[in-house]
């Protein structure tokens, strides 16, 4: 038999042969609640739960915009959309709907146009479906790491790259043997990725280490970062001549969160950014924030096949931005403070379009006239004009259109930017799905000023109290409050809106521990640390005790700083430490090894001694799986 290379077949060809055998938010702004009279509620019951809430993160768009599917967070499945059944764009309906595993955050279209690639975090999976007769069929799932987030298919489709966030790697899967063939190391936190037109390098976004990876992708190995302090780097999409990625992303100020330095832009602001393949060619920068109304969580992107039209979702403030590409006002990567003002003002190169909810994710037409975007709080896929500014269409997935629970609630309001002075940022731009972020920021809720705090994950906060690095805050509703207040600065939340966001808290939860086996046993090194944790010589266990690693006391261990109002802190929560980027109230260190042998080292704080290397080496490995 003749091998397909002998009879000239694309290898792309070959790939969907093998898959084939194998599966058989300007101003004019439309009031949200406008949107409920075009949502077509077209989930069928075969499905699943109408009532459940899916919360759509991502999407991809069938060439001939035929279908969609979605990746639904919180429903645990991908939604097969059928966009062909008429031409009013008002017309649309789920036909079908597959379960992925548990957190699916993310997807990728073959080039063949018929398989989706789809990555569930917490499941630890990649799952490709194939998509035809209207009917997602599941061809191969294989497990690739810890929480697999990103995902991008080479020009060929034989092989696929997948951010694994907690592992900072990225996974290499062979789409034809259906198994992971290796990793490479990265910064940290990658997230989203994107790929050269010739499928030779792959540019990974490392919000943890705040910038962009550009890696060889045959040779598996970095080449070169460009880093610009970017946290919370969203979607990338290539740029037409195929040379850069374009990217939004959120810029850090260093800056007290005062009222002068948050309308200044100088706390947290959103960008859009360009960085080149070649290593050569400095990245460029463009401020999105208007004066006095700022955007903010700037998470999907998506660019036109014309190079004329970009798009971005901005789900902190509920809108799509609209601005002509082609004629941009770059700057370096930090760009400046605000949006250049003649682009502003300019309603043909710059719109903003209010289409409610969460958008999270946005694909365009062929044409650039049409985006498709995955609304999280709508649980919708939404279908906006961009001509006309307006929502043309919104197609249900399941679920209400309004949050309908405690914590549903909470999640809106903790992810609502529009509580912010001037619109800058939320909750979430600082806690990225409730965890820590890279950076210490200056909020003064312990009343000081000056005092740059790292930024926690808010996993069991509700169990872990007091509140506050020093623990003046004995009460939760308190503390959320506060921070609305003195780090938002914008109005205090009614009662009621401050047990839903605890609601919303209790719902949070680490991902699973990559220092931990499959069935959660430690290794024999990290046995080993347990016992120097808990031993009188290092003393650990005498504040960090409990389920959460936290006697909820306050301790003075000479970490103190001579601007600090109060004396002492509140012993955090271990809890997930082997993600963070800084480390002690200050964030003074970046590793635990640091933190043994300097400040923190536990022959200052038990006076027992120094630990041997071997012992600091056993409980690191230890503190690593908590």
């Amino acid at each position: 038999m003749q091998s397909f290379k002998s009879l000239g077949l694309w290898p792309w060809m070959l790939v969907a042969v093998a898959l084939a055998a194998a599966a058989q938010r300007e101003t004019e702004r439309a009031a949200p609640s406008s949107l409920a009279s075009d949502r077509v509620e077209s989930v069928p019951a075969a499905v699943g739960s109408a009532t459940a809430d899916r919360s759509p993160v991502d999407l991809v768009l069938a060439p001939d915009e035929s279908w969609a599917v979605t990746i639904n967070a919180t429903s645990g499945t991908v939604s097969l959309v059928d966009l062909s059944s008429s031409a009013d764009e008002n017309v649309g309906r789920v036909v079908d709907e597959q379960p992925v595993g548990e957190l699916p955050s993310a997807a990728a279209l073959l080039p063949d146009g018929k398989h989706v690639f789809v990555s569930a975090a917490r499941s630890k999976t990649v799952t490709l479906f194939q998509v035809a007769d209207q009917q997602l069929t599941r061809v191969a799932t294989i497990e690739v790491g810890h929480e697999p987030r990103g995902i991008v298919v080479s020009p060929d489709g034989r092989t696929a790259f997948v951010a694994l966030t907690a592992e900072d790697k990225v996974a290499v899967v062979d789409l034809i043997d259906r198994k992971k063939t290796g990793d490479i190391s990265v910064g940290r936190w990658p997230r989203y990725l994107c790929l050269s037109p010739d499928g030779a390098r792959l540019a990974v976004a490392c919000s943890g280490s705040g910038g962009i990876w550009i890696v060889d992708s045959a040779q598996r190995k970095v080449l070169f970062n460009k880093t610009f302090d970017g946290l919370n780097i969203g979607h990338m999409t290539l740029s037409t001549d195929g040379r850069a990625v374009w990217f939004p992303w959120t810029f850090y100020g260093e800056r007290e969160t005062s009222r002068g330095s948050i309308r200044l832009g100088w706390v947290m602001a959103s960008r859009l950014g360009i960085v080149a393949f070649d290593e050569q060619v400095e990245p460029s920068g463009l401020s999105l924030d208007p004066r006095g109304n700022a955007v903010a969580d700037t998470q999907g992107f998506a660019l036109s096949a014309d190079g004329k039209r970009a798009v971005v979702a901005a789900g902190g403030t509920h809108e799509l931005l609209s601005l002509t590409a082609s004629d941009l006002p770059w700057l370096g990567i930090g760009g400046s403070e605000h949006m250049d003002r003649g682009l502003a003002a300019d309603r043909e190169r710059f719109a903003r379009i209010n289409i409610g909810g969460r958008p999270m994710a946005v694909r365009l037409s062929r044409d650039g006239t049409k985006a498709y975007v995955a609304n999280y709080l709508r649980n919708s896929v939404q279908i906006v004009d961009l001509a006309e500014r307006r929502v043309a269409g919104e197609i249900a997935l399941g679920g209400s259109a309004e949050p309908q629970t405690a914590d549903r609630r909470g999640f809106a309001v903790f992810h609502d930017a529009t509580r912010c002075l001037e619109n800058w940022y939320s909750c979430h731009t600082c806690h990225f799905d409730g965890g820590p972020n890279a950076e210490t920021i200056d909020t003064f809720n312990d009343g000081s000023s000056g005092t740059y705090k790292s930024v926690p994950g808010l996993y069991n906060i509700a169990e872990t109290g007091p509140w506050t690095w020093h623990g003046q805050q004995g009460e939760l509703h308190e503390s959320v409050s506060n921070s609305f207040v003195t780090t938002m600065r914008g109005s205090e939340p009614t009662a009621d809106e401050t047990q839903d966001v605890i609601a919303y808290f209790k719902t949070l939860r680490p991902m699973p521990n990559p220092h931990r086996s499959a069935d959660g046993k430690l290794s024999a090194t990290a046995e080993r640390g347990k016992i120097v944790f808990h031993s009188t010589k290092a003393g650990c266990a005498n504040c960090h005790s409990g389920p959460f690693s936290t006697d909820g006391e306050i301790h003075d261990v000479g970490l103190g700083r001579k601007h600090d109002r109060y004396e002492g802190y509140n012993t955090p929560s271990l809890v997930d430490v082997q993600r963070r980027i800084r480390l002690l109230h200050d964030g003074r260190v970046r590793t635990l090894e640091q933190l043994l042998t300097g400040p923190h080292n536990p022959a200052k704080v038990t006076g027992e001694g120094e630990l041997k290397a071997d012992e600091r080496a056993d409980l690191i490995a230890y503190l690593l799986t908590l």
